[in-house]
């Protein structure tokens, strides 16, 4: 696949067929994917391939946190504006709103939306789930590194014909992560990647939010 289909044809999958994804597949772009670039090549990035039972178990901890212990949940790290404002509060709505329209979800149906949230910590059945960390003595700049690093992971997926979607959702529930996978108190749990085929016939695999032209985030200097 050329590098620009791979870009051009990745989105956020959010349902995912139980297709396996063999574990040399998954050792490949994990050793492509390491040649992301990162400040002074120190390569901050930590990936916890999860899969099988272990994924299971995870995926049981993670909604019952979801279900049982709503607000007692937070990130170690700000991921949106305290404040939203313009244009970035629209493009937002118009995202999720896109992606409920799409599954026949309407605003005030609240038991539906907090049932499609939940899917998120059953990573979408993907057969895979990543979960990405960062040792917390680093800084902002190492978090620019794990970007680039997860957006070559999911380029390479696409190389493979395998979809993907990042998911800074599971962030608020490190405890819950951090006791399933033994981590470190030193690794800071930055987000999961669900992985595998993606399911042709689901609605939401079908929503393609809308990008700003290049007018909107360009400026040319010189001829």
């Amino acid at each position: 696949m050329h590098v620009d289909d791979a870009i051009l044809s990745r989105r956020s999958m959010r349902r995912f067929l139980p297709t396996p994804v063999p574990r040399e597949t998954l050792k490949h772009l994990l050793h492509v994917a390491r040649q992301a670039p990162s400040g002074s090549n120190i390569q901050p990035w930590q990936v916890h391939v999860v899969t099988g039972e272990p994924l299971a178990a995870m995926r049981h901890a993670l909604q019952a946190a979801f279900d049982g212990e709503p607000g007692q949940h937070q990130a170690e790290y700000v991921y949106y504006p305290r404040e939203w404002f313009e244009p970035y509060i629209s493009r937002r709505r118009r995202c999720g709103y896109g992606l409920y329209e799409t599954l026949g979800i309407h605003r005030e149906e609240r038991d539906k939306r907090l049932a499609q949230a939940r899917r998120n910590y059953a990573f979408f059945d993907a057969p895979v789930a990543m979960i990405l960390t960062l040792d917390r003595r680093l800084d902002t700049g190492s978090f620019m590194d794990c970007g680039m690093f997860l957006q070559s992971l999911m380029l390479t997926a696409r190389g493979q014909g395998l979809h993907s979607c990042a998911q800074a959702a599971i962030a608020p529930y490190h405890r819950v992560i951090r006791e399933q996978l033994t981590l470190d108190d030193s690794e800071l749990v930055l987000c999961a990647l669900a992985l595998g085929h993606a399911d042709p016939n689901a609605p939401e695999n079908g929503f393609v939010p809308e990008r700003e032209g290049l007018e909107r985030f360009t400026r040319f200097y010189g001829g």
